[in-house]
This record gives C-alpha cells, sequence and structure tokens, in this order.
C-alpha cells in the first residue's frame, strides 16, 4: 500500500476513484472480485463479480459504476459522499496466499458544496419600540461557510446593546434607528449567498417637520407646517390652541383647517387667535410626542370692554381704567371728557400710567362727566372711543377698630372686634399675616374675631380688611397668648471660625414669662459607629442671643438647633443649621508685602433718641456720617444705676435704625449708648440717652427681679429675710417681758 490519496469533488458532480490493482488490457476473462469499502460502513458499497450484475449499497445505487480496471465512478456527488475509501481486489485464479487477495490505497474524498442557508429570519419582522430582536441566519457548505450581519453595506459588529454571535443578530433594546433593512450573508470560497430582512419599529409617531413661529397681519392667513412619521402609520393629527382642541373653540372652528399632511391653516386671522399652537400626531400608540409654535398677531390698538360706569371711592384717590389690547404694544391714549380733551396738567394731583388708566387724586364732584378713551400704537387705532361714566360712593371706614394690642392667657374667650360702614356696604373679613386658614379663630356676626377658647397657634398679626365694591381698608393688631411656653427662635445663623462656631438668633414670643435658651448641637458622621449619636446641650447666659461654641472638630460637619424655656416647659426647637468649622491652614502664608498706611474713617452713631412705647423702650439713632468702609452692624450698650456698661446686643444689622428694648424693670435708671463696628473696626460710642422706668409700665406688668436672679442668691435673700423677721419678733417680745418685770417690781416697792 502506498499513502493515502485525496480526491476533491463538487456537489451535483461526478469523480472517479482511482485504483490501478487491475491491467484493464488484460484479455483472459476475469477471475476476480471487485469491492470498494467505505469507512464506517458495515458492508463493501460496490461489489462487482464476473458479468453478473454488482451489488451496490442503497445510497449509492444508480450513481456508481467501474470504469478503467478497477476504478470508480460517482455521478451526482452529494455532501453526505464524503469520507474515505478502499478498493479491494480478490483473485479468483490465483492460489498463494499472498497473490490472491489486494488492498488498494486509501482515498479521501472531499465533496464541496456552495452555501446554503438551513434557518432564516422572515422578509418583514415588526418589533416595538423598546423591545427586543433576534435575527437567526444559519447556513451550511464544505467548507463551511461564513455567516455575516450586513446593514447599508456595512458590516454590523457587537458593542452595546447589539451583538452578532454564530450567524445570530441580537437587538437587546430596539430603538426607532434601529428599523431598516439587514442582510445575512453566507460566504465560502464556494460562493455567497445572502437573505434579506426588514425591520420596521412599531412606536409613536417622529415629529420631522415641527411648526415654527409666525407673525401675520390681521386678516391675513397663518399657515403652522407638522409632518410625522411612524410605524405603524395610520396617523392622525391633533392641533390645539393653549389647552383646548382648535374645533372645540367658537372663534376658531369657521376659519380652521387641519391639511392632509398634518399642517394647520388659520383663517383670516383675528387678535383672539395669538398664541400658543400645539401639532400632536397619533398612531395609537403610547403617548404621542407633540411641538409647539406661537402665532403672533399685528393690529391696530382696541379697547376691548368697557364698562358704562366706573364706581370710585369719594374722598380718596380713584382710577379710571381704559382696558385695551396692542400689537405692537400700547403707545399711548387719548382721553376726553364731555367731548374736549383731557388736560390732565390743569387738574392738580391728576395722572396717568403707561397702560393708559386715569389716577384721580381725590374723588369728588370736580371729576364728574363723561369720559372717553382712545388707544394708539404703531398700527393706528380700532374701533370707537369708549365712554365711561364714573359713579361715586362711599369707600369702606371703620367705625370700630381693634386695639393695637391684645393681651390674653391662654384658654380663655379673646374678642375683636372691627365693623365698618360705605356704600355699598363693605365686606368684613380676618386673616392672620403668614398663615393661609383662620387658625381655629371664628367670626360673629358683627364681624368680630372670636377666639374661644385661645390656643398657642392663634399667637401673631391679625388683619381685618373691609372690602366693597369702590375701595378696600384694612388694619392689623397683634395678639399675644400669655401662659403657654416659649414659640421658637428664628433666623437661626452660625458663623465657622477656627476650631469653633458662633451661633446667633431671634428669639420668638416668650409666652409671658421670662426664658432662657440653650443650644444643642451634634457632629455628622457618614457612618457612625452607633445607630444614635447624642446632642451635646449649652447653656446660654441670661439675655444674651448669641453663643460661642468651642472646641468643635475641624473640617466636619455639625448640626446646630436652638431651645427656648420657661417656667412652663420648651418650646420648639428652631431650624436644624449645618455648619463647618475652620481648621488650621495648611498651606504656606507667603510673605506679607510691605505695609500700607490706610485711614479708617468710622465715626459714631447720631442722633441716639429714646421714646417709651407700651412694649417698652424704642432706640432711634442716624447713621455714621463717615465712613470709608461697609458697615457690619451696631451693638448697643446699657449701664443700669450708674454701673458698669454692659453689651445688651451686638448683633443688630447696619439697614436698621431703631431698636425696642422690652423687659425692662422698674423704677430703675439706666443708660443707653451704641458703637457701629466695620470689620475689625469700632467706633466712638455715641451719645448717651437717659431712661427711667418709675412710674413706666413695663411690658410684661410683673416683676422680673426674681426671675433674673440664680435661685441659690434667692433662696439666700429669702432666707435672710426670714431670719431678719424671726429675730424682730424675739427682740420685741423680750422687751415686752422686761418691761412686765420691771414694772412688777417698782410695784413691790411701792
Amino acid at each position: 500500500q502506498s499513502e493515502s490519496q485525496a480526491v476533491v469533488g463538487r456537489v451535483g458532480e461526478s469523480t472517479v476513484l482511482g485504483c490501478d490493482l487491475l491491467d484493464a488490457q488484460e484479455a483472459r476473462p476475469p477471475l476476480y472480485v471487485i469491492e470498494w469499502v467505505r469507512f464506517g460502513f458495515v458492508l463493501p458499497i460496490f461489489i462487482k463479480f464476473g458479468l453478473y450484475s454488482p451489488r451496490v449499497d442503497p445510497e449509492y445505487i444508480g450513481r456508481v459504476r467501474i470504469e478503467e480496471g478497477a476504478s470508480l465512478r460517482i455521478d451526482l456527488l452529494r455532501t453526505e459522499d464524503q469520507g474515505w475509501y478502499e478498493c479491494r481486489v480478490l483473485f479468483l485464479d490465483r492460489h498463494t496466499t499472498d497473490a490472491d487477495f489486494q488492498n488498494g490505497t486509501w482515498i479521501h474524498l472531499t465533496v464541496n458544496a456552495p452555501p446554503t442557508f438551513l434557518e432564516t429570519p422572515p422578509a418583514f419582522v415588526e418589533v416595538r419600540d423598546r423591545d427586543a430582536l433576534s435575527l437567526t441566519c444559519t447556513a451550511v457548505g464544505n467548507p463551511q461557510p461564513v455567516v455575516i450581519w450586513k446593514r447599508s453595506d456595512l458590516a454590523v459588529q457587537s458593542g452595546g446593546t447589539v451583538q452578532v454571535r454564530n450567524g445570530t443578530l441580537s437587538i437587546a433594546v430596539v430603538e426607532r434607528a434601529s428599523a431598516g433593512t439587514y442582510t445575512c450573508h453566507a460566504s465560502s470560497k464556494e460562493g455567497t449567498i445572502t437573505h434579506t430582512t426588514r425591520v420596521l419599529v412599531q412606536g409613536p409617531p417622529i415629529i420631522v417637520v415641527p411648526p415654527q413661529n409666525i407673525t401675520v397681519n390681521i386678516s391675513q392667513d397663518a399657515f403652522l407646517a407638522c409632518q410625522a412619521k411612524a410605524y405603524p402609520g395610520n396617523l392622525t393629527y391633533t392641533w390645539f390652541q393653549g389647552s383646548s382642541n382648535v374645533f372645540h373653540l367658537s372663534h376658531l372652528q369657521a376659519r380652521v383647517r387641519v391639511l392632509v399632511d398634518g399642517s394647520l391653516l388659520l383663517e383670516r386671522t383675528t387678535p383672539d387667535d395669538a398664541g400658543k399652537y400645539t401639532c400632536v400626531p397619533s398612531n395609537g400608540l403610547w403617548k404621542p410626542p407633540s411641538a409647539s409654535a406661537f402665532v403672533t398677531v399685528l393690529y391696530p390698538a382696541q379697547v376691548t370692554t368697557m364698562l358704562p360706569e366706573t364706581h370710585l371711592p369719594k374722598g380718596m384717590q380713584g382710577v379710571i381704567h381704559c382696558p385695551t389690547r396692542a400689537n405692537p404694544p400700547l403707545l399711548s391714549v387719548s382721553w376726553t371728557r364731555d367731548g374736549r380733551p383731557l388736560e390732565l396738567d390743569k387738574l392738580p394731583g391728576w395722572s396717568m400710567r403707561p397702560d393708559g388708566t386715569i389716577v384721580i387724586a381725590t374723588g369728588n364732584d370736580d371729576a364728574l362727566g363723561v369720559y372717553r378713551c382712545t388707544p394708539y400704537n404703531s398700527y393706528g387705532t380700532a374701533g370707537d372711543p369708549a365712554l365711561c361714566v364714573p359713579v361715586f360712593q362711599d369707600p369702606p371706614a371703620f367705625t370700630v377698630r381693634p386695639k393695637e394690642e391684645y393681651f390674653q392667657e391662654v384658654g380663655r374667650e379673646l374678642v375683636i372686634p372691627c365693623t365698618a360702614r360705605g356704600d355699598p356696604p363693605p365686606t368684613v373679613t380676618w386673616l392672620k399675616v403668614g398663615s393661609a386658614g383662620k387658625s381655629g379663630a371664628q367670626v360673629d356676626g358683627n364681624s368680630s374675631l372670636v377666639f374661644r377658647p385661645l390656643v398657642k397657634e392663634q399667637h401673631g398679626v391679625w388683619e381685618c380688611m373691609a372690602t366693597n365694591q369702590v375701595a378696600s381698608v384694612s388694619t392689623t393688631t397683634a395678639v399675644h397668648v400669655l401662659g403657654t411656653s416659649p414659640h421658637a427662635v428664628t433666623n437661626v445663623s452660625v458663623l465657622p471660625l477656627l476650631l469653633a462656631a458662633n451661633i446667633s438668633w431671634e428669639p420668638g414670643f416668650d409666652g409671658g414669662y421670662f426664658q432662657r435658651f440653650s443650644v444643642w448641637y451634634t457632629p455628622l458622621v457618614k457612618h457612625p459607629p452607633q445607630a444614635h449619636r447624642d446632642w451635646v446641650s449649652l447653656s446660654v447666659p441670661v439675655g444674651a442671643q448669641h453663643l460661642l461654641v468651642e472646641n468643635l472638630q475641624p473640617d466636619m460637619s455639625y448640626q446646630f438647633s436652638v431651645l427656648a424655656q420657661n417656667k412652663l416647659g420648651s418650646g420648639p426647637f428652631s431650624q436644624i443649621v449645618t455648619s463647618v468649622p475652620r481648621g488650621f491652614p495648611v498651606t504656606t502664608v507667603p510673605p506679607e508685602p510691605p505695609a500700607m498706611t490706610m485711614r479708617v474713617f468710622l465715626s459714631p452713631p447720631q442722633a441716639l433718641t429714646a421714646n417709651e412705647t407700651v412694649r417698652g423702650v424704642l432706640l432711634q439713632w442716624e447713621p455714621p456720617a463717615q465712613f470709608s468702609v461697609a458697615l457690619s452692624g451696631y451693638a448697643l450698650e446699657l449701664r443700669q444705676d450708674k454701673g458698669g456698661w454692659e453689651v445688651l446686643d451686638r448683633s443688630i444689622p447696619s439697614a436698621k435704625t431703631q431698636v425696642l428694648v422690652p423687659g425692662l424693670i422698674k423704677d430703675t435708671f439706666y443708660e443707653f449708648r451704641l458703637v457701629a463696628f466695620a470689620g475689625s473696626y469700632i467706633s466712638d460710642p455715641s451719645n448717651t440717652v437717659n431712661v427711667s422706668t418709675a412710674g413706666m409700665e413695663v411690658y410684661p406688668s410683673r416683676t422680673q427681679l426674681p426671675e433674673l436672679l440664680p435661685q441659690p442668691v434667692l433662696a439666700g435673700v429669702i432666707g435672710g429675710i426670714c431670719f431678719l423677721s424671726v429675730a424682730v419678733i424675739f427682740s420685741t417680745m423680750a422687751a415686752c417681758i422686761m418691761n412686765r418685770r420691771r414694772a412688777a417690781r417698782i410695784q413691790k416697792r411701792r
């Protein structure tokens, strides 16, 4: 046997497997048996003996025959014919063992086949937007073909949501851009075949031509384009002006058309047609898109709707409106009264606003007449002048006003009167300033505000408003609810310092009792070792509205809150303020530039005065006459009965020129002065004002000395008084006893 041989054929064609064990020219009758064996088959696929018909395997019937000696010809090749073949010859007329049987060479038959598809996707594939898509293309051939996917003649590569593997194209999330034609290419050296699939993405429409803003003159047509594409393409277009369908608006129904391509046509535009128009195309899938544009209509100025009578308040300022509309904007409005031009310069206190409204200084008979207004813009004017006749009526006037302040204990009843008169009779309403509702208060038939019972939440400023057809007037009163816990402090601010923080605030109402403050703080840690971190509290000195919190960690966030307390309990915590104390600088400090001499002018505050009020002492002043740097604020100092000066308030804003000092002790002599500061510069003190509370009713009307004294000192004072009283009693009793004994001795001597 020699080495194996290789034969290559092609599907559908013929090939010959050579075998040279027989001499084709031998003339004697054949005395041998020819066998062709295929590896993997139990029996030979072809057996030929003499002149007998050959025995052929069923797979090869009609396709094989012997030619050129023992060579085997195979016709109509199939891919499954590929494999190993061997020729064998058994000689019947030879008697030696070595000579009566011969094997041929093993021959490997390779059957090449062009690619053919076993599996392909449909020619059209519909998939919904945001769904997944998989296209599988399987091909066979010899050699095995390579399968790739192309789109627009470019190979589809894996990446992102697209994966191509073993002939399968997968898109995890289909988008509108995924729609198109995809081609499967199966290629080998035997040829290339293709299969095309068109992917149709179902989804809501996409607006490809949105409407554009347009400006037209009155009576011209307006055209707004709107075109969309989608699959399926059963598009319907709906147009809206504002939020209303254009076909549901009476002023548009007869003049509006939606064209086949979705565009909107407005015929003979009017001023009412101006506005925002929205195109909404829909094919019934999910939420449709929309696109908007504005239609601007240019027209001459015109009066809209002017009432024939305008009600004005007697004796008060009044206005006569000229309701207009104009595009381009209004330029001017001309007025006539009783047919003659209205000359405002000859009417003291009268004026005209930019919108053409006339302001009448005082409503009286001098303002009577028939008024007509004509508006103008750059397009001129349209329509007839509007006519108006003023009618004077009595404005609301309070017959009973509430007092400036009311003080009442919590839980009791409080009635605040407020009545008004006018023509027509006014309506009286009550509203708590800064609150949406009445906070549980009621209004009785006499328009009085009734608190029954009075609760803490009703503390604050209340407004009584009287309104009729011509005017509205209002007045306010402050309701102070006594006998409650303090109200929350406000305007809490934190100034970060070096390893410290300065907390300041404005006190809330004290509930009628002396209140103390405490500052609470805690560090903020992202991953605390404990589930709960305790807050640390620090007491605030009496009378102070600020506190310096020291020994804080640098560059760590802290939360701060302020709590007010009086003898009835604690008020609510203030809002929480977060701040980060500063740490030591770690960067190299550059050398300081040469010192420059800069003279700073900061004169003291001027004209400090004091006035007694029902709430306390009101201090007023004028800002410094000279200051070369911006003011930071003021500090108020006081001393009592010629004692040492103390700082009462060091955080008065620079914009303030007055401050109220409540809670002064009765029958005491006070001195006040003010200093200004700008950054690190402090002015000299202002002039000193003297205040004596002798005979002055100080709010709240109670003695504050016991609450200002610490409890140990107060106990010592009371104990001393008690001891002194007992000593006086014992002294008196001893004197009486001695007097009696002396009287008895004198009587015995007699």
